[in-house]
């Protein structure tokens, strides 16, 4: 299989949400703390495959409700 953008994109999307998600999470339940990172290490760890999952399963749904929005307001 040959890699393309659409393989890529929804992994790093998931990547930088996941983190973003799970240190703003971590730091809201504990604060810094000086094992803040290895928290948030470990939070992300299990974060990001689940995000992962999530982003390449939301695709289709997600372009099927864009659709049915943009036609519903009756944009191209």
């Amino acid at each position: 299989m040959q890699l393309k953008p659409m393989h890529i994109q929804p992994v790093i999307m998931s990547a930088i949400m996941a983190g973003l998600m799970t240190g703003f999470v971590t730091w809201l339940n504990l604060g810094i703390q000086p094992d803040f990172p290895a928290r948030w290490g470990n939070a992300f760890i299990i974060a990001w495959p689940i995000a992962t999952a999530t982003s390449f399963a939301a695709i289709p749904i997600s372009v099927k409700l864009t659709g049915k929005i943009f036609a519903a307001l009756g944009a191209k």
